[in-house]
C-alpha cells in the first residue's frame, strides 16, 4: 500500500516540470556571479587537462585539501559535473544553467514521492509545488555553485527512499535496501557534506514510523527493562541492529572525512562569521538568533540576500536585546511540535515529526552547533530544510481544507502563496543576471554588509568604471573601518587610476590594521591569507620608483616570514630581483615557490625568464617546456618558447617553433605579435609567399606594427618588389617618423628604382637630423651629393664619414674614387680648356666617375635591431648600375656653340676652386 501511494503519475511530474519552467526560464540567461566565478571561471579542476584525481584531491573550489586557505568544502562529485559541462560548452553559462535546472525538476519530483509516504496525493501535490517555486530556492537553483545542494538532494532523498523498503514481512530485515541507503549517503555526501545527515532522518523513521513507537512508549520499555521486569522485544532488538549498522557506517563516513581534511578546519575570519569569534553571551545569543532568522525566510521571502555576512546581522549581545523574544518564540514554537510529534501516536504526528526531520537535521551542520561556519545565513543551505517547511505547510492545508467553512479561504489563500511566490521567484532570477545586478538588489536589502559595497565595487572595476567603483570602495571602509580588504581595494583603484600617492596612503592603512606577530602564534590562524597580499600589493606600488626596490624587497620578505608558504611573495619578490638585476636570488625565489608548488606552470615559465637572464637559454627551453607540460595552452609559454627557439638559429627547431606560434595564434587570434614571428620563420626558411601573408595579417590587426611593416618593405625590397615596398614605407614613416632603417631603406629604393634623388636626400638628411653620427645615412647623403655632381660636398662628406667609422674601409675607398676624379677632373679640363666641349667632357667625366662610384657603394652589410622582443633583419642591397656608353658628339650649331662656351666658363670658375681647396688655400 505505501509503494502504491508513492507511485508519482505522468501527469503530476508533467505539472511540476511545467511549473519549474516557468519559474526558472529566466535563469538561462544568467552569466556566473559570486561564488561561479571561484568554482567554475577559476576552477582548473574543470579543464580536460587536469587529471581526474586531481577532483578528489582538492577542494570544491579547486584548492589542495592540504593547504591551510582551503575551505575543506570536499565536493568531488558536483566538481565532476561541472568538469562534464566543460567538456560539452566549456564556459557557455546556459548549459551550466540548465543542468541546474533540470536537477531541480528531478528534485522536486522525487521529493513529491517522499510526500506521499506521509501525505494524500492532493497536498504531496502542494507540497511539491510549494517547493518548486519558493523563491529561497534561487540561490541554489540559479546559482551554479548551488548544484551542490541539487545533486546532495537527490540522493539525498533516494536513500531515504530506499531506506523505506528496508522494512519486510513479519517485521524482518531487508539488507539490500539498507546497503543501497549507506551507498547513497556516501554519494550524497560526495556532493555536499549535508547528505549525511540523512542517516539521522533514516533512524528517526526506523522507530517512531517504521516501528510506530512514541516517547512514552519508549519511555515506558526503558523502565520496564531497568526494573528488570521485562526484556527487550524481538522488534525492537532488531530495529537496534539496523540502527547500529547506519550509525556504524556514518562514522566510517564521518572518520573518512576528517582524514580527507587531514583534520584541519577551514581558517575564516571574524568578517566572515563575526559572532564565531565573539565571546560569552553574544555568541550564543546570536546563534540561537539565526534561527528565527532563517525560520522567517522561508515563511516571508520578500527580502533575500546573496550574502549575510560581516554587520548584516548586529550581534546579539545582551538578554536585554528585543531580538531575544524572537529566538524565544521560535524555541516554544519548535519546542511544541516536537512534543506534538514525539508524544501523540496517529498519521498527523507522524508528518509534523518528518517535517520536523528534514527542518532541523540538514540544518545541524550549517547552525555552527558543532564548529564554526563560514557565513552568517546562507539561503541555499536552506534548500533541503525548506522541504520539510513545505511538508508543514500542506499539512496544515489539508487541516484547513477539509472543513467546509475555510475550504474556499485555504484554496484562494494557497493559490496566492503559489502565484506571489513563483512571480518573486522569476523576479529574483534576473537578480543572477550579472554580478552588478545581483549585488546592487543587495544592497536594497542590507546596506550594513561592507562586502556588499565591495562586490559592487568589483563588478564596476571589471568593467573598467575605477572612477564609480572607488566610490562603492571607499563606502565599504566607512561601513566597516577596520576591513583590511576594503582598504586594499581602495588603494588599488586608485592604483588604476594612477594616483600612486593616494593608492600608497590606503594600502598603509591596511597594512596597520594587519595583526601584530605573537611569538609562537601561526599568524595565518588569525587573518585571511588573502590579506596578505596587502605586502605584494604596496611592494608592486613603490618598487616602479627605482629608488625604493630595497624597500619593496623588505616588505615581500616580511609577507615570507609571517607566512613561510605564501608562495605569491616568492614569485612577486623573483620579479623584483630581476628587476634589480639579480637573477640569481631570483632563481633562488622561484625555486622556492617551486617547492610549494611544483604543478604550477607559472612558476616554471617565470624560471625560464631568469634562465634567459642568466644567459642560459639551454635550461630555459626546458622549463618553457615543462610549464607547456602542466598547461599545454600556457600563451606566454607558448610564444617565448618559440622566440628563443627562433632566435637559436637551429634550423632542427623551426619547425617545433612555427607549431607553437601556430597554437599560439589559436589561443590569441588577436594578437598580431603572433603572426609577425610567424613572418620572421617563414623569412628564415626563404618562404617569402608565406611570410608576406604572415605579415599582412599582422598588419591588419595592428596597423602601426612598426617591426611588421618595416620586414614587409624588407621582404619586398630583397624580393625585386622595391616598389611595391614604398607605400608599405610611408605607413611606417606616416607613424614612425624616426625610423632610421625605414628612411635608410626608402632612399635606397628612391634613389635606385625610382631615380628620385630629392626624394632619396630628404630621406637621408631626416636621418642625420634624428641622428649626426649615423655612418650609413652620411655615406649615402654623401652619394646623393655624387649624383648632384657635386664632388667637392661629396669628397667633404666622405670625410667627415670617414671620421666616424675610420676603420669601414668601403669608405676609404670611396673617398678615393671621389679623390681620383676631381683629380681626373682637373687634369682633363687643364689638358683641354681651348677644345670645344669641354664643359661637356666633364660632366660626362664627372657622371661616369659616380657609376663607378655607385658599382661600389653600400656593400652588403647585415644590421639587426630588436622591437616588440623580436628580431628584425635589415639587409643593404648591392646597388649596380651600367656605366652609359660614351656618345660622339655630332656637329653642333651656333647656339650650341654659345651654350657650351658658358659651361667651359664656369667648368673653369669650378677648378680654381678645387685648385684651392687642394692647395690648401
Amino acid at each position: 500500500l505505501l509503494e502504491k501511494m508513492a507511485d508519482v503519475s505522468l501527469k503530476e511530474a508533467a505539472l511540476i516540470v511545467g511549473v519549474v519552467a516557468a519559474c526558472y526560464w529566466n535563469s538561462l540567461f544568467c552569466g556566473f556571479v559570486f561564488d561561479d566565478v571561484s568554482a567554475i571561471l577559476d576552477n582548473k579542476d574543470l579543464h580536460p587537462s587536469t587529471p581526474l584525481k586531481n577532483l578528489f584531491q582538492n577542494d570544491f573550489w579547486g584548492t589542495p585539501m592540504s593547504e591551510e586557505r582551503s575551505h575543506k568544502s570536499y565536493r568531488p562529485l558536483t566538481v565532476l559535473t561541472f568538469r562534464l559541462n566543460y567538456l560539452f560548452s566549456e564556459l557557455n553559462a546556459v548549459s551550466y544553467h540548465f543542468l541546474n535546472l533540470v536537477f531541480h525538476v528531478v528534485v522536486c519530483v522525487v521529493f513529491l514521492k517522499v510526500c506521499k509516504l506521509f501525505l494524500d496525493n492532493r497536498s504531496s501535490v502542494v507540497a511539491s509545488l510549494l517547493f518548486a517555486v519558493h523563491p529561497i530556492h534561487t540561490e541554489a537553483v540559479t546559482g551554479v555553485v548551488g548544484r551542490a545542494e541539487l545533486l546532495s538532494s537527490i540522493f539525498f532523498l533516494a536513500a531515504f527512499l530506499s531506506y523505506t523498503k528496508s522494512k519486510g514481512p513479519d517485521n524482518t530485515i531487508v539488507w539490500t535496501p539498507i546497503a543501497v541507503t549507506v551507498f547513497l549517503v556516501a554519494v550524497a555526501t560526495l556532493c555536499k557534506e549535508q547528505g549525511i545527515t540523512v542517516v539521522g532522518i533514516c533512524c528517526v523513521y526506523e522507530v517512531f514510523i517504521a516501528q510506530g513507537y512514541t516517547l512514552p512508549l519508549l519511555l515506558d520499555t526503558a523502565v520496564q527493562i531497568l526494573r528488570g521486569k521485562g526484556s527487550i522485544p524481538f522488534s525492537m532488538l532488531q530495529t537496534l541492529l539496523k540502527l547500529i549498522v547506519l550509525m556504524f557506517s556514518t562514522l566510517l563516513l564521518v572518520v573518512v572525512r576528517v582524514q580527507i581534511i587531514q583534520s584541519q578546519l577551514p581558517v575564516f575570519t571574524r568578517f566572515d562569521n563575526p559572532a564565531a569569534v565573539s565571546p560569552s553571551p553574544a555568541r550564543q545569543l546570536t546563534f540561537n538568533y539565526l534561527l528565527p532568522v532563517n525560520a522567517w525566510l522561508l515563511l516571508n521571502p520578500s527580502e533575500l540576500c546573496c550574502d549575510w555576512t560581516m554587520g548584516t546581522i548586529p550581534l546579539v549581545e545582551s538578554l536585554f536585546d528585543v531580538r531575544n523574544v524572537a529566538t524565544l518564540t521560535f524555541f516554544c514554537f519548535l519546542g511544541s511540535l516536537i512534543v506534538f510529534s514525539l508524544r501523540y501516536p496517529g498519521d498527523s504526528s507522524k508528518t509534523v515529526l518528518m517535517a520536523l526531520c528534514l527542518i532541523v537535521l540538514p540544518f545541524i551542520p550549517a547552525s555552527n552547533l558543532f564548529f564554526p561556519v563560514g557565513f552568517v545565513v546562507a539561503e541555499r543551505v536552506l534548500y533541503v530544510p525548506s522541504m520539510g517547511f513545505c511538508i508543514l505547510v500542506a499539512h496544515g492545508w489539508r487541516k484547513l481544507s477539509n472543513k467546509s467553512v475555510l475550504r474556499k479561504i485555504s484554496w484562494i489563500c494557497l493559490a496566492a502563496v503559489l502565484f506571489t511566490h513563483a512571480l518573486k521567484t522569476l523576479h529574483r532570477n534576473w537578480d543572477w543576471e550579472s554580478e552588478y545586478t545581483l549585488f546592487m538588489s543587495a544592497l536594497k536589502v542590507n546596506k550594513n554588509n561592507a562586502k556588499l559595497w565591495n562586490n559592487v565595487g568589483h563588478a564596476l572595476e571589471n568593467e573598467k568604471n575605477f572612477e564609480r567603483a572607488l566610490q562603492f570602495f571607499i563606502q565599504a571602509t566607512q561601513v566597516q573601518p577596520d576591513d583590511i580588504g576594503a582598504h586594499m581595494n581602495v588603494g588599488r583603484t586608485y592604483k588604476n587610476l594612477n594616483k600612486t600617492k593616494e593608492a600608497e596612503e590606503s594600502y598603509l592603512i591596511a597594512k596597520s590594521l594587519m595583526p601584530q606577530i605573537i611569538p609562537g602564534k601561526k599568524y595565518a590562524a588569525r587573518v585571511a591569507p588573502n590579506h596578505l597580499n596587502v605586502y605584494i600589493n604596496l611592494a608592486n606600488l613603490i618598487r616602479a620608483n627605482e629608488s625604493r626596490l630595497e624597500e619593496a624587497d623588505q616588505l615581500y620578505r616580511q609577507a615570507i616570514s609571517m607566512r613561510p608558504d605564501f608562495k605569491q611573495a616568492y614569485i612577486s619578490r623573483g620579479e623584483l630581483l630581476l628587476k634589480m638585476n639579480k637573477p640569481l636570488k631570483a632563481k633562488e625565489a622561484y625555486l622556492k615557490a617551486l617547492e610549494l608548488d611544483r604543478t604550477n606552470a607559472d612558476l616554471w615559465y617565470n624560471l625560464a625568464i631568469v634562465y634567459i637572464e642568466l644567459k642560459d637559454p639551454t635550461e630555459a627551453l626546458k622549463n618553457f617546456n615543462r610549464a607547456l607540460e602542466l598547461n599545454p595552452t600556457h600563451k606566454l609559454a607558448l610564444f617565448n618558447s618559440a622566440l628563443l627557439m627562433q632566435e637559436s638559429g637551429d634550423a632542427r627547431l623551426r619547425p617545433e617553433a612555427k607549431q607553437r606560434l601556430l597554437h599560439y595564434v589559436k589561443e590569441e587570434p588577436e594578437d598580431a605579435n603572433g603572426y609577425f614571428n610567424l613572418g620572421m620563420l617563414a623569412m628564415d626558411d626563404k618562404k617569402d609567399t608565406e611570410a608576406e601573408a604572415w605579415m599582412k595579417k599582422a598588419i591588419r590587426l595592428q596597423p602601426n606594427f612598426r617591426s611588421a611593416l618595416f620586414n614587409l618593405a624588407l621582404l619586398y625590397s630583397q624580393t625585386a618588389k622595391e616598389l611595391m615596398a614604398l607605400p608599405v614605407l610611408e605607413d611606417l614613416l606616416k607613424y614612425y617618423p624616426d625610423h632610421t632603417k625605414g628612411l635608410i631603406l626608402k632612399g635606397d629604393i628612391l634613389m635606385n628604382q625610382k631615380k628620385d634623388i630629392a626624394g632619396a636626400k630628404m630621406c637621408f638628411e631626416k636621418i642625420l637630423e634624428l641622428d649626426p653620427n649615423n655612418v650609413q645615412g652620411k655615406h649615402n647623403l654623401c652619394v646623393v651629393y655624387f649624383e648632384e655632381r657635386d664632388l667637392i660636398k661629396a669628397e667633404k662628406c666622405l670625410v667627415e664619414t670617414l671620421a666616424l667609422a675610420p676603420h669601414e674601409e668601403y669608405i676609404q675607398r670611396h673617398l678615393n674614387i671621389v679623390r681620383s676624379k676631381i683629380a681626373s677632373l682637373s687634369a682633363m679640363e687643364q689638358s683641354s680648356l681651348a677644345a670645344d666641349g669641354t664643359a661637356t667632357t666633364a660632366a660626362e667625366g664627372k657622371k661616369k666617375s659616380f657609376q663607378n662610384l655607385k658599382e661600389v657603394k653600400n656593400e652588403q652589410k647585415t644590421t639587426q635591431t630588436t622591437v616588440d622582443n623580436s628580431k628584425v633583419r635589415s639587409k643593404n642591397k648591392k646597388r649596380t648600375e651600367k656605366n652609359n656608353m660614351d656618345k660622339e658628339t655630332p656637329k653642333k650649331s651656333t647656339k650650341e656653340i654659345k651654350d657650351i662656351e658658358k659651361k667651359r666658363v664656369a667648368a673653369l670658375k669650378r677648378l680654381e676652386e678645387i685648385e684651392r681647396i687642394l692647395n690648401g688655400e
